[in-house]
């Protein structure tokens, strides 16, 4: 499997091994566009791979901070008490760039940045760019998406 994202198309994709598209589905990258430095806010660009997967068998809506979960389960009242808040749930795929220089190591490090394939409220848009860099997914794409990968799942990110 491998998953490629295309930025223009607010798309991502994942590829069977004979280079067939198994399923598609709509995300939400950074509304700062794309860029590798941390402090951007921008999604990065290039090849990464799923360093790790985090929250298997938490329940749907589970509220993630520092990729832990908080114990708190998100409604839409929880989220009218922190309209704020950049809310991480359900499952968290945390990518790391593979591309020294460029997405590793350093200022440009995707890891360092803390670059999820994450869940999002409900009523989060899909579609268009709105995140603060990572790649948003509707919690029920993102449990098929978890059940489908494993860690070091190759994920190619494409302006």
């Amino acid at each position: 499997m491998k998953i490629v994202i295309s930025i223009p198309s607010q798309e991502l994709d994942l590829w069977d091994e004979n280079q067939n598209i198994v399923r598609k589905y709509q995300i939400s990258s950074a509304g700062n566009g794309v860029g590798q430095e941390y402090g951007s806010f921008c999604t990065p660009l290039g090849k990464h791979i799923i360093r790790a997967k985090i929250g298997t068998s938490q329940p749907i809506n589970t509220v993630f901070i520092r990729r832990r979960p908080t114990g708190e389960i998100y409604t839409p009242e929880l989220g009218a008490r922190y309209p704020g808040r950049d809310w991480i749930l359900t499952r968290i795929l945390w990518l790391s760039g593979c591309e020294l220089g460029f997405n590793r190591m350093g200022k440009v490090d995707t890891m360092r940045r803390y670059i999820y394939i994450h869940g999002s409220p409900d009523s989060t848009k899909m579609g268009k760019p709105g995140s603060i860099g990572c790649i948003r997914m509707y919690n029920r794409d993102l449990l098929q998406l978890f059940d489908l990968v494993t860690t070091g799942t190759e994920v190619d990110i494409k302006d």
